[in-house]
């Protein structure tokens, strides 16, 4: 069973940046992924990006691509989201997810196959 905790939400104003920083408690496959997903209240979450934990393949939505880097410190079970260029609708609740599925075209963006969440750091981007 592992525990995460984020940390390193904030407000910022557009183009700025901020990391988003996930430790992990408990085991960590190595053969699994680690997932970064934001949420706005009333709507679905969405995926952002994901890491495959045992190969650091990396996988980005469209909408951050060039923006958001993920990246980890597997020794010291860290996990990153760097966020650059920030705009309004990055704004949302974060969360990093583990345990979630590594298939054949890379991680999966489903957040029903991820199984432990952390808590969510909140992100606010103003114009």
């Amino acid at each position: 069973q592992a525990q995460l905790v984020e940390s390193g939400g904030g407000s910022v104003q557009t183009g700025g940046s901020l990391r988003l920083s996930c430790g992990a408690s408990g085991h960590i496959f190595s053969s699994y992924c680690m997932g970064w997903f934001r949420q706005i209240q009333g709507k679905e979450r969405e995926w952002v990006a994901s890491i495959f934990v045992g190969g650091g393949n990396t996988y980005y939505a469209d909408s951050v691509k060039g923006r958001f880097t993920v990246s980890q410190e597997k020794d010291k079970k860290m996990w990153y989201l760097q966020m650059s260029n920030l705009k309004p609708e990055d704004t949302a609740t974060y969360y990093c997810a583990s345990d979630g599925f590594f298939e054949r075209g890379g991680c999966t963006m489903k957040d029903n196959e991820y199984t432990y969440w952390g808590q969510g750091t909140q992100v606010t981007v103003s114009s």
